[in-house]
């Protein structure tokens, strides 16, 4: 291989004497001559490398799986000039006819070949490029179908791809240890089920054994049977549409984008389901249990121009709720400061530390027993109002996370929390865990990290009453796992497991599991954006039953 090269320097050598050693006028011929010998002379050189390129990478050894030349651009063989980095093998290291040392090898060059894992070592390819601003399509909206019962919209089982990329933490440790400490929800003999059903995949490769070890770029895949909660049947109505925008009056409950063990029980899944409308940049939010004005724009520009009203304090909102008791009847602005305590629970308390805020109130009618209050935030501070209203002592009426015992016998009040934020966080999950409400937090068993959701010492009362409940459920869900474990203890009744009828599946605890529907009325937060006000806009939502003056708690 060598000889290789120092030929074809040898040549450029000899061709550029041969042009300082003639004038231009008389040898351009020569010169062509010259030329052509260098480049044949070259070629064959060439061809020498890449052929022994070609030999070692075809070769079984171990050895010779390592790149020929670490940082060598294939394309550029030949095109080395005295000086650069060559291979270093049985101790030749001079690269010239000059007999020049080569440069020690540097550590990566900017274009190192992928290293190719050893005999029986297992490969990860590359990570696939994500593509971003993809929205869904008819191919997502077809995994299943919906239907009405009892007041409340239901989707039908359908299975499901979970997907993701090792994470850091996750290298190095095996697929029964991240099953077991991350992905709680399920006890083991669930995953070992799931490998003998061919549920689990890793680089799209059946994953054959729990203790096979992570690497970066790894790609897991999982198929799972899932359920999603029902939501109220009440329907999306369009208040307005044009080429720019489309707005509606969302239905409290229904999640505005997919999350926790909502997809198709959403805003964005349902208006392309049922009213062709694809493509919707959100151009603001509303908490799941939220209803009234949501606005979506249909184009990239329509967004950003809404956006930079937002930004500029030229859009207002107005909203209505029902709150306890007495509200004052004079206007009341609130400017306490707001501070995420869990971004993965969606809780948040008024506290120094956190981000400014203001929200002006004005009472609108008092029944006896609740009041109907306007509100208008001036800033857009997660779960604001609802934050706000706590801290005055009048939350609203229905708030499951605001207007809970979890928070202490003054439940919020004046900031008056006599909890640290992790006994506050652990006392909220239990208690929506027991009402098997944890989609209230957008969470499902899966989301929740360890210690979170063990409520072996709740300070709560009203959590420990529901202990026995939350244990018998666990106890219930692990005992089908095993069952399921048991049924496809062969590869042949794995086999015969497979998809027959989407809407049961022999893995699936929840497919077993009776739980008793919520009424609609249970699926209903008295918080609703009322008004959506821009420069050139103006969007109005009719007022809700429960903020008429003449309403009355059931």
């Amino acid at each position: 291989m060598w000889r290789g090269v120092h030929g074809c320097l040898g040549i450029l050598v000899q061709w550029r004497a041969a042009l300082w050693s003639h004038s231009f006028a008389s040898t351009w011929s020569g010169y062509k001559e010259a030329m052509a010998e260098a480049l044949s002379t070259q070629a064959k050189a060439t061809g020498g490398l890449k052929a022994l390129v070609q030999q070692n990478g075809d070769s079984g050894s171990d050895q010779s799986r390592e790149p020929l030349v670490e940082g060598l651009d294939p394309a550029a063989v030949g095109k080395q000039v005295p000086g650069s980095r060559g291979p270093a093998q049985g101790g030749e290291e001079q690269v010239s006819g000059s007999g020049e040392q080569a440069p020690a090898p540097v550590a990566d060059s900017g274009k190192r070949k992928k290293r190719r894992g050893a005999t029986g070592e297992r490969v990860v390819p590359p990570p696939k490029k994500r593509r971003t601003g993809v929205s869904f399509g008819d191919e997502h909206f077809a995994e299943t179908t919906y239907y009405f019962e009892g007041g409340l919209r239901k989707v039908r089982p359908y299975y499901f791809d979970f997907q993701t990329y090792c994470k850091g933490r996750w290298v190095g440790r095996s697929l029964l240890h991240v099953f077991s400490t991350e992905f709680r929800s399920q006890p083991l003999a669930y995953y070992e089920a799931a490998v003998r059903a061919g549920r689990l995949h890793l680089n799209e490769e059946p994953v054959q054994d729990l203790n096979i070890v992570l690497k970066d770029n790894d790609f897991l895949r999982n198929t799972v049977h899932r359920h999603e909660p029902p939501v109220t049947a009440e329907p999306i109505r369009l208040l307005a549409e044009n080429e720019d925008v489309v707005v509606i009056d969302k239905p409290s409950s229904i999640p505005v984008h997919p999350c926790g063990r909502f997809r198709h029980n959403t805003v964005i899944f349902i208006l392309g389901k049922e009213h062709q409308l694809k493509e919707l940049h959100p151009l603001h939010r509303l908490d799941r249990l939220t209803s009234g004005v949501l606005m979506f724009a249909k184009t990239a520009a329509g967004s950003e121009k809404i956006h930079e009203q937002v930004r500029d304090r030229q859009l207002e909102k107005e909203y209505v709720c029902r709150v306890e008791g007495e509200f004052p009847d004079k206007e009341v602005i609130c400017k306490e400061p707001i501070l995420v305590v869990s971004y993965k629970v969606g809780v948040c308390r008024v506290d120094p530390r956190g981000k400014p805020c203001e929200t002006v109130f004005q009472r609108l009618s008092y029944n006896g027993h609740s009041s109907v209050v306007q509100c208008r935030p001036l800033t857009g501070r997660t779960h604001q109002i609802r934050v706000h209203l706590q801290f005055l002592g009048h939350p609203i009426l229905n708030d499951p996370i605001y207007n809970s015992a979890a928070w202490g016998p003054s439940r919020g009040q004046g900031g008056h929390i006599p909890k640290t934020d992790e006994e506050l966080l652990r006392d909220l999950v239990a208690e929506h865990q027991a009402k098997e409400s944890l989609n209230v937090l957008d969470l499902c068993e899966g989301d929740l990290a360890p210690g979170l959701g063990d409520s072996t010492a709740p300070s709560s009362e009203l959590v420990k009453d529901s202990l026995g409940e939350l244990a018998s459920v666990a106890q219930k869900t692990e005992g089908i796992a095993e069952a399921a474990s048991q049924d496809l203890d062969t590869p042949e009744k794995a086999a015969k497991a497979d998809v027959v009828n989407q809407e049961t599946d022999p893995l699936c605890a929840e497919c077993r599991l009776l739980r008793q529907d919520p009424l609609p009325q249970d699926l209903v937060m008295f918080l609703h954006a009322l008004r959506y006000k821009g420069p050139d806009f103006e969007y109005v939502s009719p007022m809700p039953a429960w903020a008429q003056d003449d309403w009355q708690e059931d």
